[in-house]
């Protein structure tokens, strides 16, 4: 790959050693006058072990820098990780580095609306679709996830495992094996994700059509759908199902479930919405373990 198609490198190279100064990163300051702010050249060049002309052309964006070169930048310029994964990506390399995986945790504005939407069936999912927040109507559809145990509050886990929820689906094999392609994207963000890996695992060993289907490698981002159940108290339903990724980068996704007005699925879920006055638990999870 040509150098020319990194230009932004050499930028943030330069902006970042004008952020340091010598005493930071552990080298002796003297007292002539400096002529640049922040850290010379010929310093970043001896902190990372390499030569002052090769640094100079990577500022100046006449070669590509090496994993081992990024890798020496990296602790010469004192980047955290969200520099680091900048640089990485300015460069067109894979970071090596594994990411500590955060505590899944969602806004408390996020569910306030979930609980001022009596009758919309929403959940927030999480990484591997973990179910981190629902409100009381998502619950009357599927079930009451607040009596799960933590490491049982997953779409997919569900979707297989559960029978109730798997009859309620109509299209039970086509909705699965969606949730699927959509885990199997999810595998190609976070490779590394060892709850991932042991999901995926359990599934593969207790489900044939898990195994079968994530073997083919479908892989979808749909973010909206019709979905069909057959519910045991207001019988069919037919939702519109809508995702919206969060824009704070958490990965998160809001998902809502609703039906056209004027129909029969819209009166249904209506029902099945203020079916009763007892209040259900309202105890959510609001993490879940890395």
């Amino acid at each position: 790959m040509n150098a020319d198609t990194h230009p932004h490198v050499g930028a943030f190279l330069k902006a970042r050693r004008g952020q340091l100064s010598p005493r930071e990163c552990g080298l002796p300051e003297t007292d002539s006058t400096r002529r640049v702010t922040g850290l010379r050249r010929e310093e970043v060049a001896r902190l990372a072990a390499i030569s002052v002309d090769y640094y100079t052309r990577l500022e100046q964006g006449r070669v590509r820098a090496s994993a081992p070169v990024l890798a020496a930048l990296t602790q010469a310029l004192r980047l955290d990780e969200d520099q680091q994964r900048y640089l990485y990506q300015l460069a067109g390399r894979t970071d090596p580095q594994p990411r500590r995986r955060t505590i899944q945790r969602i806004r408390p504005a996020m569910q306030r609306l979930l609980d001022q939407l009596p009758h919309t069936p929403a959940l927030v999912l999480g990484r591997r679709l973990d179910i981190l927040a629902w409100n009381t109507a998502a619950t009357r559809l599927y079930t009451d996830f607040a009596v799960l145990p933590p490491s049982d509050r997953n779409y997919i886990h569900l979707l297989f495992t559960d029978p109730d929820i798997k009859n309620l689906h109509t299209n039970w094999r086509h909705d699965a094996r969606e949730a699927v392609a959509a885990l199997r994207m999810e595998a190609a963000t976070n490779p590394d994700d060892p709850h991932l890996a042991h999901l995926v695992g359990a599934l593969s060993v207790t489900d044939k059509d898990f195994r079968t289907w994530w073997a083919q490698h479908h892989v979808t981002t749909t973010a909206h759908a019709t979905k069909h159940y057959h519910h045991p108290l207001v019988g069919h339903l037919s939702l519109d199902c809508d995702t919206w990724n969060s824009p704070d980068g958490s990965g998160q996704r809001l998902m809502l479930l609703t039906a056209q007005p004027d129909t029969s699925s819209h009166d249904a879920l209506h029902i099945l919405t203020t079916w009763t006055e007892e209040t259900l638990t309202t105890d959510r999870t609001k993490e879940l373990p890395r």
